[in-house]
This record gives structure tokens, C-alpha cells and sequence, in this order.
């Protein structure tokens, strides 16, 4: 009976402390990550499979470590970098936080725009309501109130495994693709796969886990069931984008279909899966695309009020955090905007805004690791010695992948002559 009742106690704390982790894992399948997933199914079929793998671990590494700093020191990212690295480079890291947030904002508010496209209506009417929605839902909501919601939306993401599965794929063949290292010379493949792993880890999403854990008040005695909630969410940004490139795959890519955004994947889905696949892609589609549309903004405004020491949180009212939730609309605004400017090229908009993630995501992750090392901040929870090696690896990786990813996105024939000097 004791041993049912500690049981359930656990599973009730766990329930408690349950979102951060989970939320920010599924925000970070958004529109660009999903039109990503699903041009790598369409163009190389199961190959990169093993890649997905790969970014899901550097995905759990980064993300246990923002949680867990959040939990024992109770702050956010950016106040503990103006703290330890001091304004200049707290500056920096907000300045182009800011820039790349408006850019993916947009491209959020795209994705929502090219969802209800799907269904027969035109952005002039979806964008401005769903602008609407995301904002008043925030602004007069606490912050349990506004979690419900973001659950809500990461339940949309299920329509993309029920989509893969209708596809009927060879599951031997994909089950041995998704273990199985793959590597090709081809240049178009290995951006292909730099952009996969890159999609997967984000500096917004970090400043997030961070703030969210802080915000929801979860302690470092709280932190196991948080690790947990890490894990989990981790686990299923890996499944959704598993799907979607399985889903596309078994369809585009084994009748030579090739495809740029993710409408073009649910269009491209229908006459090939059926109906409802194509359907289930576009409502997975809109439900990520608002999930991201709440979660970006809310990142922003988190890192600055927590940089610059304004008053923040979901739970506050407009009065008590003015800076928090003017950032917020105005980001949301903006995002909006962007989208219905006539003429404005959203592909060069998330070009930018990817460019402008690859400068800022070494110098966060570098902090990010020098931090959870730091015995005076962290204490007993400092990273481990063998846990920093690990750490660091995959940090080194990351951030080596990203400039890399950055440099082929202003260099487009930079690839190219490396693997020739190279003799590949």
C-alpha cells in the first residue's frame, strides 16, 4: 500500500513539475525544422535517419544542462551571463537573440499562413487571427493556464506518426537506416545534414528551458522529475521528425518527387498517402506553428527582461512587467507583419534569421557549459568531470557544424572546394 501510494506520489510530482522540457523540445520541431525534415526525406530518402539520432543526443545534452541550471540557481541564461561574462558580451548575446527571434517569429507565422493555405484560406484572414490568439492567450493567462495551452499544441504533433504510418514504409529498411551511419561526398547531402542537426538546437530554445524552469518555480529537489521531463521531450522531437522524414520518404522520395516547404509536402502527400496524410501534415504543420509562434516571443522577452533586470513571467500582469509583455507584442506584431508585407521574400527572412542563429549558438553554448561547470554557482550539481568531456564534445561538434552551416549559407561553393583541397 506504501509502496502505490510512493508511487503515485512520484508520478504526481512528476505531473507537477512536467512542461519546460517538454514544451521546448516539440517548439523546436517549428516550421523551418519541419520543411527541413521533410525536404531530407523527399530528396535522400531514409539516409538521414542516423542523423536525427545524433542532433536528438546533442539535443538531451543541451537541454539537461539549461534545465538543470535553471533549477539550481533559479535564474535565467542571460542574468547569469551578464553576472559571470559581464554587460558587453550580455549585450551582444541579446542584440542578435533579438534579430534572429524576429526573423523565426515570421517565419512561425508563415508556417500558420501556409497551413490554412492547405485548407482554402488566404493569410490575410489566418495570420492576423492567430497573431490575435497567441497574444491575448498569453497576456491574460498565468502561467499554468498558458502550459495547458502549449500541451494542447504538442498533442497536434501526433498527427505526423499517424501520417508516417499510413505511408506503409519498408520498416526493416528504416529501422536499419536510423542506426546505421550514412555518409555521402555528395555536397548537397552533407548541407542537408548539417541543416538537420542544426534545425534541432537553437539558442531560443535554451534561453526557454531556462527561463520556463525558473518561472514554474521547479527547485533543484524538484530536479530529477525535471530531468525526466527533459528526456521525454527530447525523445519525441526525435519521434515527430523520424515521421516526417519516414512520411516523406516512403512517398516523394521513392516516386522522385522533390519539394522545398512543408506545404509542398502535405500537397505533394495527398494523391500519393491518400487524403488524409496530406491532411494530417498540414494540421501537424499549423499545431507547430503556433506552439513556436507562443514560444519564440515568449524566449525574447524572457532573455532581455532577465539581462536587463526588468520584471518578468507569464504569470505577471501587464502593470507589474510592462518591458516583458511590450517585448512580447511587439515581437508578435512584427512576426505577423513581416508575413503580410507585400512583396517581402519570407525565404530570405529565415535565411537571415538562420545566419544570424549560427553566429550567436557557440558563444551560448561555450557559456552554457562554462556555467553548469562552475562549483560556485552550481555546486554539488556542477557538471561531473566525465560529464564535461561528453559536454564538450558535443559542444565542439555543434559549434563546428554550425560555422560550417554558416559559412555554406554565405559561401555557397565553399563545400565544394574544401572536399576537393581535401581530395574527396
Amino acid at each position: 500500500m506504501n509502496e502505490n501510494k510512493g508511487w503515485r506520489g512520484r508520478l504526481g510530482l512528476f505531473l507537477a513539475v512536467m512542461g519546460p522540457g517538454i514544451v521546448t523540445a516539440f517548439a523546436d520541431n517549428d516550421a523551418g525544422g519541419i520543411a527541413t525534415y521533410a525536404a531530407a526525406g523527399a530528396k535522400y530518402g531514409y539516409a538521414l535517419l542516423f542523423t536525427m539520432l545524433i542532433s536528438t543526443i546533442c539535443l538531451v545534452i543541451a537541454q539537461e544542462i539549461s534545465a538543470r541550471t535553471g533549477a539550481v540557481t533559479g535564474r535565467g541564461l542571460s542574468d547569469l551571463i551578464r553576472e559571470l561574462f559581464g554587460v558587453k558580451w550580455t549585450f551582444f548575446a541579446m542584440s542578435v537573440l533579438l534579430v534572429a527571434n524576429i526573423g523565426t517569429t515570421a517565419s512561425e507565422f508563415s508556417g500558420i499562413a501556409t497551413s490554412f493555405e492547405i485548407f482554402g484560406v488566404t493569410k490575410y484572414i489566418s495570420v492576423p487571427i492567430m497573431a490575435a490568439v497567441v497574444w491575448w492567450l498569453v497576456l491574460r493567462g498565468s502561467y499554468e493556464r498558458t502550459e495547458k495551452v502549449f500541451f494542447v499544441l504538442c498533442a497536434t504533433f501526433l498527427s505526423y506518426i499517424v501520417s508516417g504510418m499510413i505511408t506503409n514504409p519498408p520498416w526493416v529498411t528504416v529501422l536499419a537506416a536510423s542506426v546505421t551511419p550514412f555518409f555521402s561526398r555528395d555536397t548537397d547531402f552533407l548541407i542537408m545534414a548539417i541543416g538537420v542537426i542544426g534545425t534541432t538546437i537553437t539558442p531560443w530554445g535554451q534561453f526557454y528551458v531556462q527561463a520556463s524552469v525558473v518561472d514554474k518555480g521547479i527547485t533543484a529537489k524538484d530536479y530529477k522529475y525535471t530531468f525526466w521531463d527533459v528526456m521525454i521531450g527530447s525523445f519525441f522531437t526525435w519521434l515527430i521528425a523520424f515521421f516526417i522524414i519516414v512520411a516523406t520518404a516512403a512517398t516523394l522520395y521513392v516516386n522522385h518527387i522533390s519539394i522545398e516547404t512543408a506545404k509542398d509536402a502535405a500537397l505533394a502527400l495527398e494523391p500519393l498517402a491518400g487524403k488524409y496524410a496530406g491532411m494530417l501534415f498540414g494540421f501537424g504543420l499549423l499545431g507547430a506553428s503556433m506552439l513556436a509562434a507562443f514560444i519564440l516571443p515568449l524566449s525574447t522577452a524572457y532573455a532581455i527582461c532577465e539581462a536587463f533586470g526588468f520584471e518578468h513571467g507569464v504569470s505577471k500582469t501587464y502593470k507589474d512587467a510592462p518591458v516583458f509583455f511590450g517585448l512580447y507584442t511587439v515581437l508578435i506584431v512584427l512576426g505577423a507583419g513581416l508575413v503580410l508585407w507585400p512583396g517581402l521574400s519570407l525565404y530570405h527572412v529565415m535565411l537571415t534569421s538562420q545566419v544570424v542563429n549560427g553566429i550567436l549558438l557557440p558563444p551560448i553554448l561555450i557559456f552554457m557549459v562554462l556555467i553548469a561547470s562552475n562549483r560556485n554557482v552550481m555546486g554539488r550539481y556542477a557538471n561531473s568531470r566525465g560529464y564535461n568531456v561528453i559536454a564538450w564534445i558535443f559542444t565542439v561538434l555543434l559549434i563546428a557544424l554550425t560555422l560550417l552551416l554558416l559559412v555554406t549559407t554565405l559561401l555557397p561553393g565553399f563545400l565544394d572546394m574544401a572536399l576537393k583541397w581535401l581530395g574527396m
